[in-house]
């Protein structure tokens, strides 16, 4: 009975998986990250160098998204690998994206999640690393059926601070 059950999963799911759609889509972006706050204060000790961000940095990025797109370019999820520079302190990222087309019209909101990994080469030795988040809205304009170009905007939580990016970017 349990082999029967568990046979009928895999005919449901393989059915509904070759009906989804799936196709490989990329994206390169590239952006501003306007410096807001620090999301803490330090109480500081004998070794400490200051913040992560000690300067309140702005920050450039190039990112390069690649993943796959569900249900005729409506849903796309991804891992992305990005360059930062804060104002001369340089850094990498990796995350997992997520974007979610609200429409299959030329012009149409969007809506994106990045949740990942973060590294800057500042005044500490080796650097530092934290978690980084993004979250935010955007608009996308469809070009044809393969290509398109957006911008976006919403909060970054990366390096102990919170910035608000404001992201171009060209969809394949």
């Amino acid at each position: 009975m349990k082999g029967l059950f568990i046979t009928l999963k895999i005919l449901i799911l393989s059915t509904l998986v070759s009906n989804a759609q799936i196709n490989y889509s990329g994206r390169f972006e590239t952006g501003y990250q306007h410096y807001l706050f620090r999301t803490l204060t330090v109480d500081p000790s004998p070794n400490w160098k200051g913040y992560n961000l000690d300067k309140k940095q702005n920050a450039f990025s190039l990112t390069s998204v690649n993943g796959l797109t569900f249900n005729d370019t409506k849903l796309f999820t991804g891992i992305g690998l990005g360059y930062l520079n804060f104002e001369s302190i340089s850094g990498v990222s990796i995350f997992g994206d997520f974007e979610y087309l609200t429409s299959k019209s030329r012009m149409t909101p969007l809506f994106h999640l990045k949740l990942g990994y973060n590294h800057i080469w500042n005044q500490y030795e080796g650097g530092k690393g934290t978690m980084l988040t993004e979250f935010g809205l955007g608009l996308n304009c469809k070009l044809n059926e393969k290509f398109g170009v957006h911008i976006k905007s919403g909060i970054h939580i990366v390096q102990q601070s919170f910035l608000i990016p404001i992201t171009l970017g060209f969809r394949y």
